[in-house]
């Protein structure tokens, strides 16, 4: 967890402004609290001013006031959102009726305040569903230049040394899409290799995982990691990526040298991209649970400016890690 403490000193040389959407939200609230008594990022909070004055008292949250607070309802740069939203959406048929009143919602309101310059990311999810934090994201935030999809990063922090960078890894995508085309597995290796340079501090080596090593089975799954990593070489020729791989192949050397000879990735890779959301989400958790790992995140990745997506059975623990690593995505951007 090293890496996690090197995040925060970097995170209070470098405040960033996040803001938190569900400002009445008690766990919210409370890593909020945390984080201001800390220092690893300066605060904004949206929602009724007096009832987060009254929890924060009710909870003897002491640092509460030292967060900007933002009510929808009374803030006097709410017009200057509402047309930001109304010249942003107008192609689609939005009024400024419609944008006047969608601007109040939260999450509709964080991602304006980042488009506007007054925030640089947002952490929300602890009462909003994955679609909901994204939509407004999608619409305002807009995804990187070349990239179409996000996708969501799990740090996995194993107990095992001898895999990863000392017992590090990353999976991909854990989070947001089900079935990926060859096209969005590729910019889902991209993205998650950019993660473990900017937010780990490593150089990727990334394994296209599937059931299948160097042709040792033939379906059209595999054929979709195969494609996928011959794209990802095309859009990052520098990029240290092979598949398709087994995962006992990507992780052991004598394996990996066994099923892919030759490969400088097989048997030592730190990034693992699976071939869809539903054997990432599966194997992370498993991981997890099974062997001692602790998995923070998932961190979204291919979004213009960092927006991250919480669980709503989150901890204040993981508010409080999410902030941080808003911040450091923050500080790269």
């Amino acid at each position: 967890m090293e890496l996690l403490e090197k995040m925060a000193v970097r995170a209070k040389a470098n405040l960033q402004r996040i803001v938190l959407p569900e400002g009445t939200e008690i766990r919210t609230l409370k890593a909020a609290d945390i984080i201001l008594q800390e220092k690893t990022a300066k605060l904004i909070l949206i929602g009724n001013e007096a009832e987060i004055k009254k929890m924060a008292l009710e909870n003897n949250l002491k640092h509460i006031s030292e967060a900007t607070i933002v009510d929808p309802e009374t803030d006097s740069k709410m017009p200057i959102y509402s047309n930001l939203l109304f010249e942003l959406r107008k192609s689609k048929g939005m009024t400024l009726e419609e944008a006047t009143k969608l601007a109040k919602d939260p999450l509709y309101l964080g991602c304006l305040m980042i488009k506007n310059g007054d925030a640089e990311g947002e952490l929300a999810g602890a009462q909003n569903t994955t679609g909901n934090v994204l939509r407004p994201a999608f619409q305002i935030v807009k995804t990187l230049p070349g990239i179409q999809v996000v996708s969501g990063a799990i740090l996995m922090f194993t107990p095992t040394p001898q895999y990863g960078e000392n017992g590090l890894l990353l999976f991909a995508d854990c989070a947001v899409n089900p079935n990926p085309t060859a096209a969005e597995l590729a910019q889902i290796a991209v993205c998650t290799a950019e993660t473990a340079k900017n937010i780990c501090g490593f150089e990727p080596r990334v394994a296209m995982l599937s059931f299948s090593s160097k042709g040792s089975a033939k379906h059209e799954f595999v054929d979709k990691v195969v494609e996928a990593t011959r794209i990802a070489k095309e859009m990052e020729p520098n990029l240290d990526i092979d598949g398709e791989l087994q995962a006992d192949a990507a992780l052991v050397p004598s394996i990996g040298q066994s099923k892919a000879p030759g490969s400088k990735i097989a048997g030592h890779a730190n990034v693992l991209v699976f071939p869809d959301l539903q054997s990432a989400n599966i194997g992370y958790k498993m991981v997890e649970r099974f062997s001692g790992t602790q998995a923070v995140g998932p961190i979204l990745q291919g979004m213009a400016a960092p927006i991250n997506d919480l669980s709503r059975g989150c901890s204040v623990d993981d508010i409080v890690k999410m902030v941080i690593i808003t911040a450091n995505q923050a500080i790269k951007a």
